[in-house]
């Protein structure tokens, strides 16, 4: 939207109930509503949608990244109407949309295709089992119709092979509305690696440098980076050649994409095209300078493109992080809520593309993507370095969000290095997400800003301290004496839990803070580094921190209070082992038990749906089901008791 109004065009947007406040609404110059939450009553419903453009006179669509930005039904709508359809010909949606014929398509366009059983799998147990031998285990197992990562997953055993395809089956019709299913060899150690193509209707087509995605959760990507550390200049050649071939083996027009999976060897294989803008194309607009969407606009409108492949180079590097409402510290599980605070952080260089402001939900109805934070440099370092400033001064408050997670990842090794696969998240973090310790240098730069921060907050105080009393800082559970030396200055110091010093004092003169005692950003510099802080608020005994990734608890404590706490008992975990409670907000689609009934460790209870994902619930201990507390069809909180044992 924001590319049509700099180009000078009149924007309608359409929108659901829940969506009545959401920002795309404000910017557009008309706004209609067309129904309910339910997907397929407002934006999946094309009679609705005709209805608008027919009252608002519109000339063209634009369908985004989703929902009907891939249906050729809808496009014929549009046509029927005298509207168009920004986005491919019907020809190139219909042929490349399907995986099963997009991969026969690729094959005679002479693309390199993963080994795998080209066609439609029957449910029928036998041939599914038939296949998956002849294939050889891994086998992924995914939506012909779709993509974004719905509906895939990847089956080791027979056993897997009949349940996943099973749930990939309901979430493929519920997502799509096809549930047809193909199945592949899965390449361990692979890297997912996209490159976007433009085409338009004078018969020109090129290829722009390939995006980085294989850091993804759920086979959705979380983190993607251009142009990838690992491609070279050959591969990248090798690769657009033949996304080339694909796009005009189909007389491809406006932006689309080819996703490749790339093994350790530089060998790729054709995954699939997308008809449609990505969501992850601002990395590759930040590195080009050229504006996808208003290539699009232009050649829906019967234009030439505005470059020529020879006059596409790569311009620095760039970093996108999908800002999510969901929970890495339990299994990336979506999270609702309102924004009750949210501020986006600014530099030149950072781009921020969201739909929400501050006082919008986030709710279960549709995809939990909060933003696309993006960062540019010159440099690969210098956008990494960039996006921990953005993350760490990007101000989420009222749910749950992954900002933690990203932040990790940026000062993993193996993402440092560039040496990464899409197994990078269950290497990293086998089991479950776990921030990595800080190291000892920031620490003790942090605590040191700390005790600077204490000094703000003693100069708000109604009765100030007529002189310096020694405290304790207490954090990343270690311990930092504040003292006074001989000249009269303040230090910082480690020290054990005896009081004994560790390493060398820090005077605090030294440490240069920008805080005001409440705001909710606080920047501070200790010798020549700028450190980030979020303030959550104050606590009974301190404060509640956020920094580098780190919720950091910070407790000051007074001489006797650091005497008394090494004999306090730590806290415990309460959760009763008698419940199986909801990981997460949705809806109740099956029950798998009954009261009376014994289960086994990891026997399937319920299946809950959340933002169009099925997910099992399994059951984490042996015994006997006493009450059943949700029954299908049912709306279940996050943490909502849904069984309980005798």
């Amino acid at each position: 939207m924001r590319t049509a109004k700099r180009m000078g065009i009149e924007c309608v947007a359409v929108y659901s109930e829940p969506d009545r406040k959401c920002k795309h609404v404000q910017m557009a110059d008309k706004a209609y509503l067309i129904g309910p939450a339910q997907s397929t009553k407002s934006y999946l419903d094309m009679n609705k949608i005709l209805s608008v453009c027919l009252d608002a006179k519109v000339d063209a669509v634009h369908p985004g990244y989703g929902f009907l930005s891939e249906n050729s039904k809808f496009m014929d709508l549009l046509d029927q109407n005298g509207i168009k359809f920004i986005g491919p010909k019907k020809r190139a949606i219909n042929d490349l949309g399907d995986k099963i014929n997009s991969k026969k398509l690729a094959g005679n366009a002479g693309v390199n295709l993963i080994p795998g059983y080209i066609g439609e799998v029957s449910e029928n147990r036998e041939e599914i089992l038939k296949i998956a031998h002849q294939i050889g285990y891994p086998v992924m197992i995914k939506p012909s119709a779709g993509g974004g990562g719905k509906g895939m997953r990847i089956a080791y055993t027979d056993d897997e092979i009949i349940e996943n395809f099973r749930l990939s089956k309901q979430e493929a019709a519920s997502s799509f509305g096809d549930d047809r299913i193909l199945l592949e060899k899965y390449i361990e150690e692979p890297r997912h690696i996209e490159i976007n193509v433009l085409g338009d209707s004078h018969g020109n087509v090129i290829y722009l440098p390939e995006r980085e995605c294989s850091i993804q959760r759920r086979n959705q990507k979380v983190l993607e980076e251009a142009p990838s550390p690992f491609i070279d200049e050959e591969t990248r050649k090798m690769m657009g050649k033949q996304a080339v071939q694909l796009a005009k083996a189909v007389d491809y027009e406006s932006a689309g994409t080819v996703e490749f999976m790339v093994d350790k060897y530089r060998k790729f294989y054709f995954l699939e095209m997308n008809t449609r803008l990505q969501v992850e194309h601002p990395i590759t607009e930040m590195i080009t300078g050229i504006d996808l969407v208003e290539e699009m606009i232009n050649v829906a409108n019967g234009k030439k493109l505005s470059y020529t492949q020879d006059q596409v180079k790569i311009k620095g590097h760039a970093v996108e992080s999908r800002v999510y409402a969901e929970d890495p510290f339990r299994g990336f599980l979506p999270s609702i809520g309102h924004l009750i605070k949210y501020r986006e952080p600014s530099h030149p260089n950072i781009r921020i593309d969201t739909g929400v402001r501050e006082g919008d939900e986030i709710s279960m109805h549709y995809d939990p993507l909060i933003s696309k934070t993006i960062t540019w440099a010159e440099t690969r370092q210098g956008a990494i370095d960039l996006m921990k400033t953005a993350l760490d001064t990007y101000v989420i408050r009222g749910l749950g969000h992954n900002v933690p997670f990203c932040r990790d990842v940026l000062r993993q090794p193996a993402f440092v290095s560039g040496k990464y696969s899409t197994k990078f998240i269950p290497l990293t973090y086998p089991d479950g997400f776990h921030p990595s310790p800080l190291s000892q240098g920031a620490k003790n730069d942090l605590a040191t800003i700390i005790a600077s921060m204490k000094e703000i907050t003693d100069s708000f105080a109604l009765k100030k301290p007529e002189k310096f009393v020694p405290f304790v800082i207490k954090a990343f559970d270690e311990f930092y004496a504040i003292q006074q030396n001989e000249k009269g200055e303040k230090t910082i110091l480690k020290i054990d839990t005896e009081g004994n010093g560790i390493g060398e004092e820090t005077v605090l003169q030294q440490v240069k803070i920008n805080w005001n005692n409440t705001d909710p950003l606080i920047s501070g510099e200790v010798g020549g580094k700028t450190h980030h802080i979020q303030f959550f608020g104050h606590t009974a005994t301190g404060y509640q921190l956020f920094s580098k990734g780190q919720s950091i608890n910070v407790d000051i404590l007074n001489a006797h209070q650091f005497e008394f706490q090494k004999w306090m008992p730590k806290a415990t975990d309460a959760h009763s082992q008698k419940e199986a409670l909801a990981p997460m907000p949705g809806s109740v689609i099956s029950v798998a038990v009954q009261p009376g009934q014994k289960v086994e460790v990891g026997q399937e209870l319920c299946v809950l749906e959340a933002m169009k994902m099925r997910n099992i619930i399994r059951s984490e201990k042996k015994g006997v089901v006493k009450v059943v507390s949700c029954s299908a069809g049912q709306s279940v909180q996050v943490d909502q008791v849904l069984f309980e044992y005798e």
